[in-house]
């Protein structure tokens, strides 16, 4: 091991220094050439003076070198800075030495040392240009070497003819290891159109179609735009799915490792990015000053909506966060991830908020100013056959939660439902709902302020289509699609998360707050381009299988239920449901005898939970026969598998 070391060092420094001689060498034949230069390129000179004079000269040069540090830069990397570092080397040794001149003119300390002010001049500018056509000779050497050792095997072009284009140019030819030759730019501006960029052209993006992908045999386009609009980036990658190339995206700036551009970090195009939304501005935002000086808790604080409300609350100046959740290793690795990131005013609390006694200890210790409720079972074809446990979290672990909040007088209560809580058509979605309508219930004492925000799909979240399909791909298929023209709605947890705390902020209670969540997705087509995306061919590589819709599914997902509109905020992508009214005193009732009811382990809770909610009608489920035949009980059909646990 200190044998290696003690190589690799000497390797290092061997290189260094020898960079440094065959500067100082260079820079001595520059004198040489200099006074040849000045005596009309003849020999007509004084040797002996020249001989005294050039031990001088590479001394004061070797100073500079020392000084300046020229000669650490890697050779074969050489780039401006190492060109801007050279002339300043050049510039101090020319300043030295002229110093060196005018002070022996005065002490008269050496006789031959008398150089002309042109000999000068020009050994500087010779030094420039002999040092660094050098440096640009190995590296071309060295290109040649690799070239051939490295059979390039990819050609690509970059689309995107801006500094980030540029910068992902150098990254991929300054790569030792790289396979890729970069044969060139595409750009939409016409003024970049035909001009070459360090010897690469740029092709105008109305060049870029599959006749010119065969002809110049491009097997990968890297996109290399930084704040591109996503809508944009979706519809160019969606025209070269079909293209026989890998589709590549270079990451934000903010990503770089060091400011610095690396080829391991362009990574192929996800579908991620393709549905990715242009990130929320909100003008004027309240949620600074909402959360300021609060305890604040939130629910279900390690699952994919809680832990991101947690990380962008911890950005603000609060005074303590509360995070609750039952799952302890996923509230570990939050807890271990916001301690790296140097957050370290939160509580991680392992908690079942069906505990009414431990969650009641919990808002006596602490007294939170403000509950973020985000804790829920959300898979459909799970809690339709499990409904004993989706009405004990869903409804009545956030009748507790509320309930508490009310009793110790939280300012603000904030519940994240859904949009199948719209219209439901299983027990997962009709188990939101009435936990929004007991919310709103709970807004009637007019002491809490209850709050709720709805909204579809979030990107990544646990269980999401989009994880599956994936480890579906990596297993060879098919993909499995319940229909073929089931659509959803997509967005980012960030977006979520960002809508439930400005819903915190903007709330004065009772409102139902919807966003605006674009144009839908069809989920086939959706799976379609992850195949492409993973340089595969549909159906030829993996084919989709339809396997029908699920217990519960829907083909298509709702934000306002029958009877409900909308009402603008300050935010055109955010709105308020104007719901129908309630008869308070009888939903309450309803709510409190189904969550009795639960209790007993009584099979009727599914018909409870439909004369609460009238519009939830089962679909492609087995309890569709309670919509049929609303008086017959769920223990009466033998073969009904439904898991009360």
């Amino acid at each position: 091991m200190i044998q290696n070391y003690l190589t690799n060092s000497v390797s290092r420094y061997a290189s260094k220094w020898l960079v440094l001689v065959i500067d100082i060498v260079t820079t001595s034949i520059a004198f040489f050439l200099a006074y040849c230069i000045r005596f009309n390129l003849s020999f007509d000179f004084e040797i002996n003076k020249l001989l005294v004079q050039l031990p001088i000269v590479a001394i004061l040069t070797l100073i500079s070198f020392l000084f300046v540090g020229s000669y650490k830069g890697v050779v074969r990397h050489t780039g401006v800075k190492d060109v801007y570092n050279l002339f300043n080397t050049t510039c101090l040794s020319s300043i030295l030495l002229i110093t060196m001149v005018l002070v022996n003119r005065e002490i008269e300390l050496l006789e031959d040392f008398t150089i002309p002010l042109a000999i000068i001049i020009i050994h500087s500018l010779l030094s420039f240009i002999g040092l660094t056509a050098s440096r640009f000779i190995f590296k071309s050497m060295y290109s040649n070497l690799m070239a051939r050792n490295l059979k390039v095997s990819k050609n690509v072009i970059i689309y995107g003819a801006g500094e980030s284009g540029i910068l992902t140019h150098n990254a991929l030819t300054s790569n030792s290891r790289s396979i890729s030759r970069v044969v060139g730019y595409i750009d939409q501006d016409n003024k970049k159109s035909g001009k070459q960029i360090n010897g690469v052209k740029v092709f105008h993006e109305d060049e870029l179609t599959e006749d010119f992908i065969l002809k110049k045999n491009i097997t990968e386009v890297i996109f290399s735009m930084q704040n591109v609009d996503p809508k944009k980036l979706r519809i160019l990658v969606e025209s070269l799915v079909d293209y026989p190339v890998q589709v590549k995206i270079v990451p934000p700036v903010d990503d770089w490792i060091n400011g610095e551009l690396k080829v391991s970090q362009i990574k192929q195009v996800q579908i991620e990015d393709l549905l990715d939304r242009a990130p929320i501005t909100i003008k004027n935002s309240k949620i600074e000053v909402e959360l300021r000086n609060k305890v604040v808790m939130v629910t279900g604080g390690a699952g994919s909506i809680g832990s991101e409300i947690v990380r962008q609350i911890c950005c603000y100046d609060y005074k303590s966060l509360i995070v609750i959740d039952q799952a302890e290793s996923a509230l570990y690795d939050l807890q271990q991830e916001l301690k790296q990131n140097g957050f370290h005013n939160f509580i991680p609390i392992v908690g079942d908020i069906r505990d009414k006694n431990r969650l009641n200890t919990i808002f006596k210790e602490h007294k939170p100013n403000m509950v973020f409720h985000a804790a829920a079972y959300k898979h459909v074809p799970l809690m339709e056959y499990n409904s004993y446990e989706a009405i004990k979290i869903n409804i009545a672990g956030t009748k507790t939660v509320a309930d508490l909040s009310l009793v110790h007088n939280v300012d603000k209560f904030v519940f994240v439902s859904t949009d199948k809580a719209v219209n439901p058509t299983n027990v997962m979605g009709a188990s939101k709902r009435i936990a929004e309508m007991y919310i709103s219930c709970m807004q009637q004492e007019r002491k809490t302020k209850f709050i709720t925000t709805r909204f579809g799909n979030v990107l990544g979240s646990n269980g999401s289509v989009i994880p599956l399909f994936r480890r579906q791909i990596e297993k060879g298929g098919p993909l499995t699609l319940t229909h073929k023209d089931v659509t959803r709605y997509f967005m980012t947890i960030p977006e979520a998360s960002q809508l439930v705390l400005e819903a915190g902020a903007m709330g004065e209670g009772g409102e139902i707050f919807i966003f605006d969540m674009g144009e839908s997705v069809k989920i086939f087509d959706l799976a379609k381009n992850m195949i492409k995306l993973s340089g595969l061919n549909y159906p030829d590589d993996i084919d989709i299988k339809i396997t029908g819709l699920r217990p519960g599914e829907k083909l298509y997902e709702e934000l306002l239920a029958n009877g409900e509109s909308t009402l603008p905020t300050y935010h055109k992508k955010i709105k308020i449901s104007k719901v129908r009214d309630l008869d308070y005193a009888d939903v309450r009732s309803r709510i409190d005898e189904l969550c009795i009811t639960n209790m007993f382990f009584n099979g009727n809770t599914v018909k409870l939970m439909k004369k609460i909610v009238p519009e939830y009608v089962s679909s492609n489920s087995e309890l569709c026969e309670l919509d049929q035949k609303g008086e017959k009980k769920l223990s009466d059909k033998p073969n009904l598998k439904i898991v009360q646990s």
